[in-house]
């Protein structure tokens, strides 16, 4: 085929054009990202699993064959979109640059088809300003904070456009996991024992390496409880969406393991017996009553103790 016709090929299957490029073959969600590119994509992916050509072919794609289009890149860092972009820009001039840059540097490329690709400063008051973006794509999305993503969504308004978040899970927190958890997003899953080019040899070595929380996250992609934390994730939501139970029932946490709490059954509506509240278990009386105002009287005393 000649050099226009896979151009043209490309044009109409980013899978072909992510081929003339060298990526072969690609993975199944690879394929399906591509192919079929959903308005809010959340990919939860391993280390090394394919996630940055992933984007950056579909940032390629967006820039040469829908003219006028803006992608933006953003990252934790303003390093991180950088490298980001360099793949992106490799990319694109390993197809020949089938499209001219009317300009180029270390952060941005503008083609003469009027389409740019943009690689942002992890900076949520320095990147307000663009509009009508195309493709919004966020790498490392467990670090990049709140008021980053306040800032950006906006851009999507006016343009409908695709927000593409990638990442692998940093603990059970922040707007990554609260996404992964959510409606808004087509979530895709790959955890490194699916791809084909890592070894189980690799993975059994990098477990005893990394101790197992970090090889659950790095790898596996489970958000986790975060090291350190005095009661576990599970045990907390199961204490907020408790309901009462049928006398003699006991609690399960959402996960299946036993929990940090059992729910008794529900409390009587009789107000209980009065009785000593102290720390110590004995009275303090002033003026005869209690101070811990559990309504007990002072004993007499008599010559054999207290009454």
């Amino acid at each position: 085929m000649s050099r226009l016709g896979r151009h043209l090929a490309g044009g109409l299957d980013p899978v072909k054009l992510a081929r003339n490029i060298g990526m072969e073959p690609p993975d199944p969600w690879q394929i399906r990202v591509l192919r079929d590119p959903a308005p809010r994509e959340l990919l939860v992916i391993h280390r090394q699993g394919g996630k940055s050509v992933t984007a950056s072919v579909a940032a390629v794609h967006a820039a040469l064959f829908d003219p006028g289009a803006l992608v933006l890149v953003v990252s934790p860092s303003q390093r991180q979109s950088a490298e980001l972009f360099r793949t992106m820009l490799t990319l694109y001039r390993g197809l020949g640059r089938p499209v001219s840059a009317e300009a180029e540097n270390a952060l941005s490329v503008f083609l003469e088809n009027g389409s740019r690709i943009v690689a942002l400063p992890s900076d949520p008051v320095t990147v307000r300003g663009f509009s009508s973006v195309k493709l919004l794509i966020v790498d490392e999305a467990a670090f990049v904070d709140d008021e980053m993503m306040a800032a950006v969504r906006p851009m999507l308004a006016v343009s409908h456009g695709r927000l593409l978040v990638m990442g692998t899970p940093y603990g059970r927190r922040g707007w990554f996991y609260e996404a992964s958890q959510s409606r808004e997003f087509r979530v895709t899953k790959v955890t490194a024992a699916e791809c084909p080019r890592i070894t189980p040899e690799f993975l059994a070595a990098e477990r005893i390496a990394l101790g197992e929380w970090k090889y659950q996250q790095e790898y596996e992609c489970i958000f986790g409880d975060v090291q350190g934390r005095l009661f576990a994730s599970a045990d907390l939501e199961a204490m907020f969406n408790a309901r009462w139970l049928p006398e003699g029932a006991t609690a399960t946490s959402l996960d299946g393991s036993p929990p940090l709490l059992r729910i008794a059954a529900k409390p009587s509506t009789e107000k209980p017996a009065k009785r000593c509240t102290s720390f110590d278990g004995r009275h303090a009386f002033n003026d005869g009553q209690c101070m811990w105002l559990c309504g007990a009287e002072q004993p007499r005393i008599t010559a054999g103790g207290a009454a």
